[in-house]
């Protein structure tokens, strides 16, 4: 698979959930794909809520940060720029539609709208074939004297 977006775009991020230069964090490593972006995560015992199943935290925040991305990335193609810009997260919700086994996890996001700086984004978090979380969320790409401007 090619380059992470995360590493391409923002190989010095700290990000938590999909930041590169975190050794702690969560290191989501999101792709584009046709039409979204994907992204393969494998949780470790640590992420847990109880045995075997993934903490609901967790869940969130790698549909935020995968979102985001998406969203980001959605923004860069509409626009034509070769880089993308910087996005937060205006709202997130996400719903846990059964327990999410610790086993690999496939996320995707896409795109439902773009509008100006917003971008509206659709994702799932899939474990054995099956959707184990949703997510339907805002993103905003920030300007000058914001704090997250140019945190990439």
């Amino acid at each position: 698979m090619s380059e992470s977006l995360q590493d391409r775009y923002a190989p010095h991020n700290a990000c938590f959930g999909c930041g590169p230069a975190n050794p702690r964090g969560l290191r989501i490593k999101s792709h584009a794909a046709e039409g979204e972006v994907v992204a393969d995560w494998a949780p470790e015992e640590h992420h847990q809520a109880f045995p075997g199943m993934v903490n609901g935290g967790i869940l969130g925040a790698l549909l935020d940060c995968h979102s985001n991305w998406c969203a980001a990335h959605a923004l860069m193609v509409a626009r034509g720029e070769p880089t993308p810009p910087c996005t937060v997260t205006a709202d997130f919700h996400v719903k846990l539609r059964r327990p999410t086994p610790l086993g690999p996890l496939h996320l995707r996001a896409r795109p439902v709208s773009v509008e100006g700086d917003r971008v509206v984004v659709e994702a799932t978090v899939e474990a054995a074939g099956k959707i184990t979380a949703t997510c339907l969320g805002t993103f905003v790409a920030v300007k000058e004297g914001h704090p997250a401007f140019h945190r990439w």
